[in-house]
């Protein structure tokens, strides 16, 4: 028996429906397009939420700690109302239903808030951390699973060693989405985070994750190494030279060949300058 039928998603601002944004923002409707994500008004989504989630005797303090950030791009609201939340309930005796809440809302922004708030606490000790942001990064939602990583890249990129032993379990996980947060999570060189010097100065210690899954049957799990790869060849690009060539000797296969020829891309190209 079949499913209901999943809208087509926009893809430009005017063609989301008036009915389709207003569920957007009441919470109502997951996005389906990086578009719809966008068009989102955060404040708005967020008075919208607090009553399903159990936060509206808090309202107006959240609401009022939300103004700051009104101004803010979206990746800092993102993770500016994840903070929000953590500090509203850090002490409320309901805490985990509320944030059970917000994990499991049917807007995947409010997901992505529920990570954020994982990064909004500062003392999490890793194996925690790492451990509850895992639902998310095996969310359905693009969008919550770019989120998960994000929330925890900060806190690995302060004890990496630790991080690439704990995220190694992530590698050989049957679900290529957890395989590919490992691998996004800690890239040299984030498109929209932050980027972690250390890989960039000696991307040697990432191998300890890339080695499971340079012959992986995902493309969205090849995309990730590849990116990864690449990212490390724009400042050691001898090294990912050696790197591919002991891949495809040791693993010739159509996955890694794919995976070595877009990892050489920026190599390429610069060769061809």
């Amino acid at each position: 028996m079949n499913g209901p039928r999943r809208r087509k998603g926009a893809v430009r601002r005017s063609d989301i429906p008036p009915d389709v944004l207003r569920a957007l923002n009441q919470g109502q409707e997951e996005t389906i397009t990086l578009v719809e994500w966008l068009a989102i008004d955060m404040g708005v989504l967020l008075s919208n939420i607090l009553v399903d989630v159990g936060l509206e005797g808090k309202a107006a303090d959240i609401l009022k700690a939300y103004q700051p950030l009104r101004e803010e791009g979206v990746t800092r609201r993102l993770r500016g109302v994840g903070r929000i939340l953590f500090e509203a309930t850090r002490k409320d005796a309901h805490r985990e239903e509320v944030f059970e809440n917000l994990a499991t809302h049917t807007s995947d922004m409010v997901r992505a808030w529920a990570a954020f708030t994982l990064a909004g606490d500062e003392i999490l000790v890793l194996e925690e951390r790492l451990g509850r942001t895992r639902r998310f990064a095996a969310d359905g939602s693009v969008a919550v699973r770019e989120c998960s990583w994000d929330s925890f890249r900060p806190y690995v990129v302060t004890d990496l060693t630790r991080g690439f032993r704990l995220l190694e379990t992530w590698v050989r996980d049957k679900d290529p989405n957890i395989r590919r947060c490992a691998i996004e999570g800690t890239r040299p060189r984030g498109v929209w985070t932050q980027h972690i010097e250390a890989l960039k100065d000696n991307p040697e210690p990432g191998l300890v994750l890339l080695r499971h899954v340079k012959s992986d049957l995902s493309r969205y799990v090849q995309k990730a190494v590849a990116n990864w790869l690449n990212d490390a060849s724009k400042s050691q690009p001898d090294w990912v030279r050696e790197v591919c060539a002991l891949w495809t000797e040791e693993s010739p296969t159509e996955e890694t060949s794919w995976i070595v020829d877009r990892a050489l891309r920026t190599i390429r190209k610069q060769s061809a300058l």
